[in-house]
């Protein structure tokens, strides 16, 4: 199928995950501060709008095979898939690195999905998913890097902006790049600003920026189970090369302050990579009369580490 993303394949989305995903919630955190409460979205993550929207488009297509889809996973993108497979009456196959947080894997399990554990890093895992798709002819998805992915993801920015008229700036946690690729593309003709924001040492955008395209980086960060992807999306990269695109780095120790801050004054109960996108803000405060909102992406974490 071929597919690119720009705004009218995020209409698409929208149409074909309307009724399927629960509509972003919008809280007031501050003055001129909001939190996109998108954790509560089906599965715990955004990912859910883009695993439903790639179903979908194929259903449309006639291309869902018998043998299902199989996707690798840190986790997050594996639920979603899982979910979105089981609506979908198909069986999904999920690879994840051997490291994944015990929570996601049952909670991948619960959706009955089958669960294989691969390596310790999610380009290991990637590459035994591609090749039990090429062996068992089941339809590959991937965690963030194809278009109908991030189409899906960024049916997020117009329900923002619908609750949050005027919104000036949104900051979003960068791995692979599919959800910041999605809000970028469709916040672009609104002239709204985006702040990618990613752990110091897992940095595939903030690195691919620096080269010129994408390259493969280090991860090392306590936020790398749902921010560890080694190489970010060529859509990812195209979309961050754009004047109102600001790439942020911040370390560990103000994603772990910024995640417990979360709890302690709001009661929010979110994974590292969510964290990470208010860590970066926090180090730069919100400009008086400015709006700005703070995507907070994922909830599959265990709270006793709060």
């Amino acid at each position: 199928m071929e597919q690119q993303l720009d705004p009218a394949a995020i209409r698409a989305a929208a149409r074909r995950i309307a009724g399927q995903v629960r509509p972003v919630t919008v809280a007031p955190a501050a003055d001129g501060l909001w939190y996109a409460l998108e954790h509560l979205q089906h599965t715990g993550s955004f990912k859910a709008r883009g695993a439903h929207n790639f179903l979908a488009a194929h259903a449309e297509a006639g291309a869902l095979p018998e043998a299902g889809v199989t996707i690798a996973s840190g986790g997050n993108a594996g639920l979603a898939c899982a979910w979105a497979a089981r609506t979908h009456g198909i069986p999904a196959t999920v690879f994840l690195p051997v490291n994944a947080p015990r929570v996601k894997v049952e909670r991948l399990r619960g959706y009955g999905a089958e669960v294989r554990l691969t390596g310790d890093r999610y380009a290991e895992a990637l590459a035994a998913c591609r090749e039990f798709a090429a062996g068992s002819g089941a339809l590959s998805s991937h965690a963030y890097d194809h278009p109908l992915i991030a189409a899906g993801a960024g049916t997020l920015f117009e329900e923002i902006r619908t609750a949050l008229p005027g919104l000036d700036a949104l900051v979003v946690a960068v791995g692979g790049g599919g959800l910041f690729a999605g809000l970028a593309t469709a916040a672009r003709a609104h002239g709204v600003r985006i702040l990618a924001a990613e752990p110091e040492h897992c940095r595939a955008l903030n690195a691919a920026l620096a080269a010129g395209r994408p390259v493969d980086v280090p991860v090392d960060s306590v936020a790398s189970d749902s921010l560890g992807a080694t190489r970010v999306s060529a859509d990812a990269l195209r979309a961050a090369q754009h004047p109102d695109v600001d790439s942020v780095l911040v370390p560990d120790e103000a994603i772990t302050a910024a995640r417990r801050a979360l709890w302690e004054e709001h009661r929010l109960v979110v994974e590292n990579g969510a964290a990470t996108a208010l860590a970066a803000l926090r180090t730069a405060p919100v400009p008086p009369g400015k709006r700005v909102a703070v995507v907070l992406c994922g909830a599959n974490t265990d709270p006793s580490g709060l």
